[in-house]
């Protein structure tokens, strides 16, 4: 590795143009080398990559119409880039690449968007629980759980009781019963480590959603951790430090989401 610290974070922006100030101030006051960035609602044809690229930063993307959409944002030149699950699968929810970290160290990057599901038996729901065994198709066939990957973003699942405020009051929502905490755990047996729960075993009211209808929901702690960083343990081994941007929510027309930050000691 190459004995530098390095920093990689998530974030679901519930539309990048409307967050995009937000975004580089944040970029410019944390340092962050790569932003994983979902729910751009934004088509390719009028991303606000000129923008990005004015902030001497590098973006890569894939996006549609009105809802979806996955970038990266990085201060050194994403390597490597590819889109979707490889599969024929044409929603813009998945992003890939190589980062370069310096010294000839590389790490690979995949940022998704994971279907939300809309409700309990749909068809959406069965099209969610699908998509996370072929994403672990994709870590199988493309991937090795020795070697140093970051699987991140918003992953509309939470992991644990711990994670939810009122666990018992939303058990069998989309985003939290058996089947969906089956389908994450499934894709991170093949390898991956949660890196804030790592750094943070048994810290309650860790959130990184809250809803926009509920009254000063970050405050009174009703919120959801959804959005994840996950290292396979090569990486995993190196991070010296993680948390949530839970400022960052109370920020002027903010997403419903925050940022959600790791550091690795490379």
């Amino acid at each position: 590795m190459t004995d530098t610290r390095w920093k990689v974070a998530t974030f679901n922006a519930n539309s990048i143009r409307v967050r995009l100030t937000q975004i580089l101030d944040w970029l410019e006051r944390t340092d962050v080398d790569v932003l994983a960035v979902q729910e751009t609602k934004v088509q390719d044809e009028s991303f606000p990559a000129e923008e990005i690229r004015e902030a001497g930063l590098h973006v890569v993307y894939r996006g549609q119409k009105s809802r979806a959409g996955v970038a990266i944002i990085s201060r050194t030149e994403p390597e490597e880039v590819r889109y979707g699950l490889g599969d024929g699968e044409d929603e813009a929810r998945l992003i890939r690449c190589v980062i370069d970290v310096g010294q000839g160290a590389k790490v690979s990057l995949v940022n998704t968007y994971v279907p939300q599901g809309r409700e309990m038996g749909s068809d959406e729901f069965q099209y969610k629980l699908r998509w996370f065994e072929r994403l672990r198709e994709l870590f199988d066939g493309e991937y090795a759980p020795d070697e140093p990957l970051l699987w991140v973003g918003d992953m509309n699942v939470v992991p644990e009781p711990i994670d939810v405020f009122e666990p018992e009051r939303h058990e069998g929502h989309v985003d939290y019963n058996p089947e969906v905490r089956e389908a994450l755990a499934m894709v991170c047996d093949w390898g991956f480590v949660d890196v804030v729960r790592q750094q943070h075993p048994d810290e309650p009211n860790l959130y990184s959603y809250w809803d926009y209808r509920a009254k000063n929901p970050v405050a009174e702690h009703k919120g959801w951790r959804v959005d994840h960083i996950m290292a396979t343990e090569p990486l995993a081994e190196h991070c010296v430090a993680a948390w949530i941007d839970t400022e960052a929510r109370l920020a002027e027309r903010p997403s419903d989401h925050t940022f959600v930050v790791a550091e690795f000691e490379l």
